[in-house]
């Protein structure tokens, strides 16, 4: 009967195993296996080789001649083998490699923030893919991508993070010139700043209050902008009104380059999104970084509540 590679290999682990033990029945008990198991795989060994590699007695084993030149490379393949799992269990457990996260453009200093801890794995790089369109998370070897609002239908396996709070904002100056809007339907009347990230530019605007009012108002963009960096840079130039969302726009808000509009009414919130291409257990620098994000977030909307 044929060998097959995988039988020939157990039987050189085990014949290697013999040798290091000593004995049969050692090797057994380190194996978990029977005495005769052992003697088995060592039998169809030398079968399969043609040569007996040990000399057998009551006593003790000792190596043939054949045998001594042959355990040199099984317990050279034994070794590779554990040096190889011993790899993966430090990849599993310690940030290690590149780790590669995709972003709209407006999460750059979250993220900087978010996984500061990260610099203490000296053996981990990061690399921030930073675009407004969707990256294919397969083709550029994303480990995560950090995805805002709707998802679309995906194979890829989505984690939420937490939410974006929504807020309308403008320049002092655009509003000493144009005046406070004073309701929803005020937005009508005034210069809109159209883009979302992952969006086109809006027509119609949906807008609610904390006790559950609702209302829809058509607005007209003035400007608009597919990267929330460009829209942050309009709307504190004086252009017209838009939504904060990212960090720079709140920077902005906290030392009245913007100012709230409307504050009792609010745009609905963006569900933020971790995206990763697999399920199951994910190597430790996706792990790390996930949690990272997800405590962010968390801390983030517990100072907004």
């Amino acid at each position: 009967m044929k060998t097959q590679p995988m039988d020939q290999l157990k039987r050189m682990a085990v014949f290697a195993e013999v040798v290091t033990a000593g004995s049969l029945s050692a090797a057994a008990r380190q194996l978990g296996m029977t005495p005769s198991a052992v003697s088995q795989h060592l039998r169809q060994l030398e079968d399969a080789l043609g040569l007996a590699l040990l000399h057998r007695s009551t006593r003790k084993l000792t190596l043939t001649e054949a045998g001594a030149r042959y355990v040199e490379g099984c317990t050279a393949m034994v070794a590779a083998a554990r040096a190889a799992d011993q790899a993966l269990e430090h990849h599993r457990d310690e940030p290690e490699g590149e780790l590669r996260i995709a972003a709209p453009i407006g999460f750059g200093s979250l993220l900087a923030t978010a996984l500061a801890p990260l610099r203490n794995f000296p053996k981990l790089s990061l690399r921030l893919m930073m675009d407004d369109a969707l990256v294919d998370v397969i083709a550029e070897r994303v480990d995560i991508a950090v995805r805002v609002g709707g998802l679309p239908d995906s194979s890829l396996v989505a984690r939420k993070l937490g939410t974006l709070r929504a807020q309308l904002c403008a320049s002092p100056a655009y509003l000493a010139a144009r005046g406070w809007p004073q309701q929803p339907a005020d937005l009508a009347r005034h210069d809109w700043l159209g883009g979302r990230p992952q969006a086109p530019a809006q027509e119609s605007l949906e807008l609610h209050t904390a006790d559950g009012r609702t209302a829809r108002v058509h607005v007209t963009s003035r400007a608009s902008a597919t990267q929330v960096t460009a829209l942050h840079s309009l709307c504190v130039a004086g252009w017209g009104i838009s939504i904060v969302l990212s960090d720079d726009d709140r920077r902005a808000l906290a030392d009245g380059r913007l100012v709230p509009v409307l504050p009792d009414w609010s745009p609905p919130d963006y569900d933020t999104y971790a995206i990763t291409a697999r399920r199951g257990e994910q190597p430790a620098k996706v792990r790390h970084a996930l949690a990272l994000l997800a405590s962010y977030f968390e801390a983030m909307e517990t100072k907004v509540a």
